[in-house]
């Protein structure tokens, strides 16, 4: 993740790393953040001065809020405190996770997905008992001015605050993107709850939700402004909806694609093929590129595409590839002069 001259990366050992990519030496600093697992998926403020990154892999999981760099030209990241969520949303011992947080410059929030969370509905399955989960997932909304060191922890969502945990209806979250209006996608997936088969957008204001139909299995999401589309790396698709029996828990249900989403009307515009496993996304808002990495031949790597789309998508049929898409916008080009400073505009 980019912001001006900072680039900020999550590492297997734990540490957040920072590189200035206009400096004479590029790496300057790694941040340990006290875990013995990767840091993973992280956001920033629009004026690039806070950032939130999780560990997902601890057990419980964790985020930690970073006092960045902004435009600022030298590096000064320090940790401001870690960030937990009550032992009874997410309980220790099952591998429940903390995924891709996102942050809303209208009510000035970070929203962090939360896979599976306790009791959503009361005494479901979150891993403690035999069979499928039968727990959904919720949304962790961070207000970052009442976050104090070294340890804050979240409760249930508090209205007056407008802090803690969201139980989600249906929808069991990886990924989280801001779209227009504070509208956030939420990357429901049938790999947390096999009948999660949507997915979800709430309203960082109202707290409203509304599934998005046909569309579901998505890991990382993304707004894209150059053409008010939600972009969804979606590793699990449902092959046929709506899936037999109300969802589609098996590999051989499942097909990777490109889902691209209205998100002006939350309506589903097409979905792309892509490889076996393809779970990732971004996009240029400037000259409307998507970008999508592919997998390699199953012959190649272990987990690899198990199907012909990556060597089509990539041209070959030895190695992986990032394919990249475009989406020809009427009145906007390469030269669209959105920034990051109309983002500061927001914050």
């Amino acid at each position: 993740m980019s912001h001006g001259r900072w680039l900020y990366a999550g590492d297997g050992d734990s540490t957040l790393k920072v590189f200035d990519l206009d400096g004479a030496s590029t790496a300057v600093a790694s941040i340990p953040t006290g875990g013995t697992t990767r840091v993973d998926e992280m956001a920033l403020t629009s004026n690039g001065k806070l950032l939130l990154a999780a560990n997902n892999a601890e057990d419980p999981p964790f985020a930690t809020l970073f006092v960045a760099n902004g435009h600022a030209a030298k590096n000064s990241v320090s940790i401001i405190a870690r960030i937990i969520v009550d032992q009874t949303i997410i309980p220790p011992g099952f591998g429940l996770s903390l995924e891709q947080p996102a942050w809303d410059p209208e009510t000035k929030r970070f929203f962090n997905s939360i896979p599976i969370i306790a009791n959503n509905p009361s005494g479901c399955n979150y891993g403690q008992l035999s069979g499928p989960i039968t727990c959904h997932g919720g949304v962790l909304v961070i207000d970052p001015k009442t976050v104090t060191g070294p340890t804050t922890q979240l409760g249930s969502f508090n209205p007056a605050t407008n802090t803690g945990v969201i139980a989600l209806n249906g929808c069991s979250p990886n990924g989280a993107s801001v779209g227009p209006d504070s509208k956030i996608l939420l990357g429901c997936t049938p790999q947390n709850n096999p009948n999660d088969v949507i997915q979800l957008v709430i309203n960082a204001v109202s707290k409203k939700q509304t599934a998005i139909a046909d569309i579901t299995g998505s890991d990382e999401v993304w707004f894209n402004w150059g053409d008010d589309r939600y972009y969804t790396g979606s590793s699990r698709n449902c092959k046929v909806f709506p899936p037999p029996g109300g969802n589609c828990a098996a590999a051989s249900q499942q097909a990777a694609v490109l889902g691209v989403i209205d998100a002006k009307s939350n309506q589903l515009i097409e979905t792309i093929p892509q490889s076996s496993n393809s779970h990732s996304v971004a996009a240029d808002s400037k000259r409307n590129l998507i970008f999508i990495p592919q997998v390699a031949p199953a012959s190649v790597v272990i987990g690899g595409d198990t199907t012909t789309v990556g060597q089509g998508l990539c041209g070959q049929a030895t190695n992986g590839c990032v394919a990249v898409f475009r989406h020809k916008v009427e009145g906007k080009d390469d030269n669209d002069d959105r920034d990051d400073d109309d983002q500061d505009a927001m914050d």
